[in-house]
This record gives C-alpha cells, structure tokens and sequence, in this order.
C-alpha cells in the first residue's frame, strides 16, 4: 500500500495525460501530491522532507506550467528534484559528514531485522556507503540532465514515457545494485 501512496502522483499524471492533456495531467499531479503529503501527515504524524519538496516544486512549476499554458515548465520538475537529491548526498557527505545513503539503508535493515525479531544490529561498512553514497549522488546528477535532454530532444509523448517508466526503471536497476553491494553484510537467515 505504502508503495502505491509513493507513486500515486505519477500514476494518476501518467494516466490523465494519455487520456486527456499535459495541463489537466499537472493539475492532476499538484492535487495528489497534497493528498500525499495529507495522507502522510494524517497516518505517520510527519511528512518526509521529500514529500515536502516534491510537492513545492510541483506546486511552483505545475502552477506555472497551467498559468503560462506551457509544458516546458513541468519538464524541469525531475531535473530540479534529483539535482536537489544528488546535491543533499554529496553536502551531507562532504560538508557534515553525514551519509545519508548509510543512514537510509541502516533505517531500512533495522527495520527489517524487528519484523523478524532478529536483535543483531546490522551495520555496514564506511567504505561501502561511501561508495553507494558516490554511486547514488552520480546518478541522481545523470538522471537529473538526462531527463532535461529527453524533454528538449524528443517529443512530449516519449519524455511523459521516459519520465514514468524510464526513470523507475533506472531507479529500480540502481536499487538492485545496492541490494547486491549490501547482501554479504546481511544476515544468512
């Protein structure tokens, strides 16, 4: 269920755009990403930053794209997105000396090991997340100038295609990687 509330903004864009505009699809996408974040708020008590991002600069470039009737505006959307998501990883990283990927993996596995009630703690290597976190930040950057470079060198069909099943696709492909670079830290169980 989590899993749909997290795509349910692209899902339903994705959807009124093939059946109706690009236009009625933004509008679409500014409602759903504020049933999103009310949703979240209502079950969980808090938004995630993200969420929060997400739905800022789809309401300021959604907005401007149905105000200006023009397209170009929501094409920056990702581009703007994963350029913030990359640049949080590699400040964080280098600036506080965080790393945001070892913290999301170290949440996730953490969680993971209550549900099955296995009280080790998993912990993963330095220099294994610095990598992923290198890894992730990179991909964030490519996927930030590739979505701008479809948006302006093919046409809108294609970069609405693109930007749903293109950039999941990445994202998933991305993720198995992670999982395989983390699985020997991982408990035989």
């Amino acid at each position: 269920m989590s899993f749909l509330i997290e795509y349910l903004p692209l899902i339903l864009f994705f959807t009124v755009y093939k059946f109706v505009d690009i236009f009625w699809a933004t509008g679409v996408l500014i409602v759903a990403s504020l049933i999103q974040v009310t949703h979240q708020y209502f079950t969980k008590g808090e938004v995630a930053k993200r969420h929060w991002i997400f739905l800022a600069i789809a309401i300021i470039l959604g907005g401007m794209t149905i105000l200006f009737h023009d397209e170009q505006f929501i094409k920056w959307k990702a581009t703007i997105v994963y350029a913030i998501l990359g640049s949080a990883l590699i400040v964080s990283k280098y600036l506080f000396n965080k790393n945001l990927v070892k913290t999301a993996l170290e949440g996730v596995l953490s969680s993971v090991a209550e549900k099955e009630q296995n009280q080790n703690k998993i912990t993963l290597p330095e220099k294994d997340c610095d990598q992923l976190n290198l890894f992730w930040s990179v991909l964030f950057f490519f996927i930030a100038a590739l979505n701008i470079y479809v948006a302006y060198n093919f046409s809108l069909d294609f970069w609405v295609n693109f930007k749903v099943f293109g950039l999941i696709g990445l994202t998933f492909v991305a993720l198995l990687f992670t999982m395989f670079k983390i699985q020997k830290y991982l408990p035989e169980d």
